[in-house]
This record gives C-alpha cells, structure tokens and sequence, in this order.
C-alpha cells in the first residue's frame, strides 16, 4: 500500500486554466464551451466532441496535439497517455510533481467533463454482444477517476449537473473551492462505480451466473423522501439497471409524490396484478399496509373494481388500486368515491385526467406495461450485514 505522501493542503480556491471535454451526449456543450472559453479557460478536447465545439467557433485544442501521438486503434487508445493523466493527477504544490510537469512539458488540467460511451442504454435497447464491448468506456473512467483522486486541484464532471455548478462558481467568484471538487470527486466515483457494476452484471448474465462471486449492484437515486416506514426513518428510492416495467419505471401524471409505504405497496399491487393475462380477463387488485385487500377479475374494469372492493370496502380505503388494463372514464369515476391513495394502470384514456383533477393528492401512475411474470431475474432481501438473493418466483399453479 502506497504510504501518504507529506504534501502542502490542498488550495480551498482554484483559479482553471485549463478544461478537458470529451463527451457522448453532447447536450449543453456548445453553451459551457463558450462559457469557459469568456473565461479565459482553454479547452482540450477529442473526436466528436473537439469537432462541435470547433464548428461553433469555439477554440479547441485536438488532444492529440497535447500528447504528440495519434489516435489509433479505432480509438480506443487516445487519452490513455502520461500527458492526460500527469496532468490531471500532479498535486501542483508538491515541488517534485511541479518538477515532472516541468521536465515532461506537461500541462496541468484543472476541470473535466466526461461523460461515458453508453454501455447502459445500449445494453437496455438489445444491442449485441460485439456492441456492448465497443460501449465498455475505458478512458472515460480512467480519467474520470484520476481527475476525482486529485480533487484538490481538479474540478470533475461526470453530468450537465456537475459543468453546470462549475461554471455557476467561475461566473460568481472566478474559479472552485475545495468543498465543490471534493463534492463532484464524490457523485464522479459514484458514477464509474455504477458504470462498472452494469458492464459486471452484463457480463456474468452472459455467462449464464446468476449467483456470482461477487455481486454489484448500481442505483440510481430517483427520490429523496420525507420519511420512511415511520416518520422518525430517513428515505430514499432508488432505480437499479433492471427494465422491468413497474413503480420505478413508472410514469407519474398527477398527485403528490410517493412516500415510502406508497412504493412499496404500489410495487406489491403491480406484481400481483400482472399474475392476470389482461388479453383473458379484466383483474383489480387493491393493498393497503403491503397486504392484499382485495383482488378480484371481471369481463371489464369498472366490474372487477368494483369485486375488488367488496372484498373488504373498510381496508380499500386510503389503499392502492393496480390495473391490468387501460383505464377507462367509468372505472375511474367509481375509484374516486372511495379515498385512495394511488392508481396505477398500463396506461389510461385521456379523459381520466379530468376525472381525477378533482383530487389533486391522488397519486395516477402509468407504467407503459406489465411485468411479465414468467420473466427470469433476481430478488433481494436485505439481512444484518448481509444480502440474500434469489431468482423470482416464476412457477405456475395448475
């Protein structure tokens, strides 16, 4: 283990001279090009990204030129080089890594924006195996993960979020402090931990190991809570890199956001729903306090709601109605007499939306579809200190 080296603290303001970009969603990046380069900040760039900032009149110097060695290999060695990472990792105010950039000509980089190639999303669209090899990033992370180690003195950026802040701090005080870099070292190691975790699970799902040596699992968080279970609890929730249609897929077209008990007992509805082939017969299934209240089909919704509820009318109330079918006006008219907490359905017709503005609280989500129930996959219990996984329960009662 490397022993920790005596240096000088790091500078709580930093004054950039100097940006690397290199981008695949290329939203935003003409603005903040033009952005730093008002403020003074010269920019290194590659490939595709060198060439929009370029054709919007932007100077850019090609990395190339930084490192006097060309691209090669379809570009997969480009900033894999001693000139990107000494100058994204030299501790400045260390004489002797002040010597080396001296002696190499290297130039120190003081923010980074990165993105990554997009593993995620080509993997979720069904891309082929040699596709989703071409998408693994690795100098994406490699210098992603240099720039957050040497925080002290380099600002990164992993998202539009993060150049946004940077540029927010250049305009109001000319440069970063130390609190905002180590804060986007903290979201940017986030982010290639999840990065590696989906190329992980991708490849051992290609070997067929659902129970692998060791498990990694990425999150996404998609909300922050006011509370949990009871309000004395801390909540967030959060989406994996698993697609299959439900709470945390789901489109929200009205009502307050969901609280902790609501996603749980929206994901209990919606996977209990889905048990019913919509093609075959209408189904409603009605929870409260993660318990099925009321589950009941008919030959169309408004008829298995309406079954749904007389199972136990007292317990619907303040519950969570799940759908198998599009939702029609006349189902949604007999829901909004009794208090409930959330509806979801595959999707609803327009004129639901005007049922349901009447009660601004009520939660209407949408989820585009329903889970398969014969699909494979893993579920998770947490225990103290530990995980326990297994596949989901796909058997058929006959």
């Amino acid at each position: 283990m490397p022993a920790a080296p005596d240096f000088p603290p790091a500078p709580d303001f930093s004054k950039p001279v100097r940006a690397l970009i290199s981008l695949s969603d290329k939203t935003g990046l003409v603005e903040a090009a033009q952005a730093l380069h008002a403020a003074g900040v010269e920019i290194i760039s590659t490939g595709g990204t060198r060439a929009a900032i370029a054709a919007a009149g932007v100077p850019v110097k090609d990395v190339a030129d930084l490192t006097q060695f060309p691209e090669m290999m379809d570009g997969r060695v480009k900033t894999l080089h001693p000139k990107v990472h000494g100058g994204l990792l030299a501790y400045r105010d260390a004489p002797e890594h002040a010597k080396a950039l001296s002696d190499h000509d290297i130039a120190p980089i003081d923010i980074v924006w990165i993105d990554l190639y997009p593993f995620e999303a080509t993997i979720a669209a069904g891309g082929a195996f040699e596709a989703a090899i071409e998408n693994i990033d690795i100098g994406g992370p490699a210098m992603i993960r240099s720039s957050a180690k040497n925080h002290g003195y380099v600002a990164v950026c992993v998202d539009k979020a993060g150049v946004d802040q940077v540029l927010a701090a250049i305009a109001e005080t000319g440069g970063t402090t130390l609190a905002l870099r180590k804060s986007l070292a903290a979201k940017a190691f986030a982010r290639t931990a999840a990065y590696d975790s989906a190329v992980s699970t991708w490849f051992a799902a290609q070997l067929n190991d659902t129970v692998p040596e060791r498990l990694t699992i990425g999150a996404a968080r998609l909300q922050t809570m006011r509370y949990g279970e009871n309000p004395h609890q801390t909540a967030a929730f959060y989406k994996t890199g698993e697609n299959r249609p439900g709470v945390a897929t789901a489109r929200q077209l009205q009502g307050k956001e969901l609280s902790y008990n609501n996603v749980a007992d929206t994901d209990a509805a919606i996977e209990l729903v889905a048990e019913f082939d919509p093609s075959v017969q209408a189904a409603c299934v009605i929870v409260k306090h993660a318990n099925p209240c009321g589950v009941a089909v008919g030959d169309d919704l408004i008829s298995a709601y309406q079954r749904a509820l007389e199972c136990d009318p007292v317990s619907a109330f303040g519950g969570i109605v799940a759908l198998n079918r599009r939702l029609d006006r006349k189902t949604a008219e007999k829901i909004v007499e009794v208090f409930t907490e959330v509806v979801v359905a595959p999707e609803v017709d327009d004129d639901v939306i005007e049922v349901f503005a009447a009660k601004k609280n009520l939660r209407l989500l949408v989820t585009g579809s329903l889970p398969d129930p014969l699909a494979g996959g893993n579920v998770f219990r947490s225990v103290a200190g530990g995980l326990l996984i297994q596949s989901r329960d796909t058997a058929r009662i006959t």
